[in-house]
């Protein structure tokens, strides 16, 4: 009796099995291929094609800023003319555009402690901070933030890669519309 209800049991199983399984679907037949010759390409716009960076983004800002960033000297948070001269161009276009907010990155070379490093790029944020507020920019819309040693721009132990990592950078957040 117990091997006449397993059997039972058993083809009910595969009876519910194949009850379950579907057909496999039937792909639809191919299109037609048409013997009509495809249509010439577009003839390529003649003279020079037009601006293709949209306002209020981060390609408008590096174009019209002309730079992201100001390079400090060794061991020093100020700015000196060409600094200046970026955050003024810098500070024209954010106040040309309200909605967006920043964060300046301060940066330093791999020379000095970690500590020093992130203390001194801080200040090197900070200063670029202060001098884009005297400049109209509100300071609710700039935060700052120091990676010190730990994010160089370039690689290398030479003064030319040392320079360039002594740095604060501008970087758009909010409110850019690419």
């Amino acid at each position: 009796m117990a091997n006449r209800l397993l059997t039972l049991a058993l083809i009910t199983g595969l009876a519910a099995t194949a009850a379950c399984s579907k057909k496999p679907k039937e792909l639809p037949p191919p299109p037609p291929t048409s013997t009509a010759p495809a249509p010439a390409p577009a003839p390529a716009p003649e003279g020079p094609v037009g601006n293709t960076t949209v306002p209020g983004s981060s390609a408008d800002f590096l174009e019209k800023a002309g730079s992201d960033r100001v390079l400090f000297a060794l061991d020093s948070y100020e700015l000196d003319a060409a600094a200046k001269s970026t955050l003024d161009a810098q500070a024209a276009w954010l106040n040309q555009y309200q909605q967006v907010t920043i964060t300046v990155e301060g940066h330093c070379d791999e020379r000095g402690t970690r500590e020093y490093n992130l203390a001194l790029g801080d200040r090197r944020a900070n200063a670029a901070k202060n001098y884009l507020v005297s400049r109209g920019i509100a300071p609710s819309r700039i935060n700052t933030i120091s990676y010190g040693k730990e994010r160089p721009a370039v690689q290398g132990s030479d003064e030319e890669a040392y320079a360039q990592n002594r740095r604060a950078v501008t970087v758009l957040v909010s409110g850019m519309a690419g």
